[in-house]
């Protein structure tokens, strides 16, 4: 066959609306295998003889009706709650700002996505900024690349705010006919509309892992599980004296940026809060100067590899370190051995106990090339089995109510609990910041450099730092966010 021929046997088997079960690309082939047995001669660019092509058009048709009758049988026969999914989807164009480092890319493939009827094209290597930006520049053009989108919700209050993402309303209605989701979720998808514009996927948070062997180095009087950032401080220097080694880690890689470590999560959710009350207004307040001295003294009793920790897994898995912060999905290992380790709460601070939550949606863009196959991929997902798979492959917490939690999502759950209803808890919410996200990430990551790794004085680096932050919001118009009030235009800090 020639080159027209190929992408002619292509097309068949992309095009076929053949149900689940049907050989498409042997049928595909025995069509072509028909054209193939008829020589044609081009007169310029078309076939001279095409006495093939009714034959092929009945051929569809009689596949199309086929199709939709044996969908129709499925209906009657028993309820089906989403018909897309009883379908081949075809190729989904899948991109996520979740499940980036290897091990969690080969999970989400391997586990989370199997079994899936279609070809998720799953790609997590660009950050959250870089995924709007894409999809903010293909909806100028009117077009989109991308089927199905996993980011944050705050991510996701960006595009939508542009108009980039479809109203889900229509398919929330057929998925709460199978499943039921959290209503205080389910409002926030709305992004203050009427419509909804992602349906909830995931949920996460940060938290400490804490190996066995450190409980007996705790300082007298000290609760492992409300620690303040004096006790888990001298709690180093015990575990330092008694082991000569420093037992403190945290995910302190800055030289990949947002794919490094999260310490910049620590900063921005669980210091500044609990030192400030703020995550940004106070960024060079009093309060501030008083943190990051804090962070200091914490850093003398931090292991010197952190700043190679992208992960906090592995060093608590080999012993290196034994009391680790970081976020739940980078904390597996760990969390699926409750005979060495538990899970505590961060610590807090003068202003009371800081932390971040964040909830994955799953969006349509508009002009998505195959938003039917979306659509039965998010189905998919947000299945009780899938949910669980993910739970307990990415270590995330599912929000569909009812799966039943694994160990680790039970520990992580608890630690969910307390940050919620604990006595001074103070939640961060994820800026809205869009394409501004990663040049946001870089300020916290720098001012940690230079003050805490290069021991440059505090209030000029915060002097220096808070400008550039502060054009950041400007540009990306965020107004404030929780913990500090709510703004008219873009967050100004003090």
């Amino acid at each position: 066959m020639n080159d027209h021929d190929e992408r002619l046997r292509r097309n068949l088997r992309e095009a076929l609306p053949i149900p689940t079960g049907f050989p498409r690309a042997a049928l595909a082939d025995r069509i072509m295998g028909g054209v193939a047995a008829h020589p044609r001669r081009l007169v310029g660019w078309w076939p001279r003889k095409r006495t093939w092509v009714p034959a092929l058009a009945a051929i569809l048709a009689f596949l199309t009706v086929a199709g939709e009758t044996l969908v129709q049988r499925a209906q009657y026969a028993g309820r089906v709650d989403f018909v897309a999914s009883t379908t081949a989807s075809g190729t989904v164009e899948f991109v996520s700002s979740q499940a980036q480092p290897a091990d969690e890319y080969r999970a989400m493939t391997d586990k989370v996505l199997a079994g899936f009827n279609g070809n998720p094209d799953f790609n997590s290597q660009p950050t959250a900024a870089q995924d709007i930006t894409r999809i903010g520049y293909e909806q100028s053009a009117g077009k989109s690349t991308v089927d199905l989108v996993a980011l944050t919700s705050s991510d996701l209050a960006d595009l939508q705010a542009s108009g980039a993402l479809e109203d889900l309303t229509p398919l929330l209605r057929r998925l709460q006919r199978s499943r039921q989701f959290p209503q205080p979720l389910l409002d926030d998808a709305r992004l203050g509309t009427r419509g909804t514009y992602y349906i909830p996927w995931l949920q996460a948070t940060y938290l400490m892992v804490v190996n066995r062997q450190a409980l007996m180095y705790l300082p007298p009087g000290a609760d492992v599980e409300h620690l303040t950032y004096d006790e888990l401080i001298a709690w180093g220097q015990r575990m330092q004296a008694a082991t000569g080694a420093k037992r403190i880690g945290l995910p302190a890689d800055v030289s990949h940026g947002a794919r490094g470590g999260l310490v910049y999560r620590f900063l921005q959710g669980y210091a500044y809060p609990s030192f400030t009350g703020s995550t940004l207004t106070g960024f060079r307040s009093p309060e501030a100067v008083q943190m990051w001295e804090t962070m200091r003294r914490l850093w003398s009793v931090t292991n010197d590899h952190s700043v190679t920790y992208d992960s906090m897994d592995d060093p608590l898995a080999t012993g290196e370190v034994w009391v680790a912060w970081d976020h739940q999905a980078r904390l597996g290992k760990a969390l699926r051995d409750p005979q060495h380790f538990i899970a505590v709460p961060a610590p807090s601070g003068p202003k009371g106990l800081g932390y971040l939550s964040a909830v994955v949606g799953l969006a349509i863009p508009k002009h998505a090339p195959n938003s039917q196959g979306a659509e039965a991929l998010i189905d998919w997902l947000t299945q009780p089995k899938q949910q669980s798979a993910a739970a307990f492959t990415l270590n995330f917490s599912p929000v569909v109510q009812g799966v039943p939690l694994t160990a680790p999502g039970a520990a992580e759950s608890a630690v969910a609990s307390r940050y919620q209803t604990g006595r001074g808890s103070l939640e961060t919410l994820l800026p809205e910041l869009g394409s501004q996200a990663d040049a946001f990430t870089t300020v916290y990551q720098d001012t940690f450099t230079r003050i805490v790794l290069r021991d440059q004085d505090i209030d000029a680096v915060l002097n220096d730092e808070a400008p550039q932050l502060q054009r950041i919001v400007d540009l990306a118009k965020a107004p404030c966010w929780r913990p500090d009030p709510p703004s008219r235009g873009p967050c100004q800090i003090r």
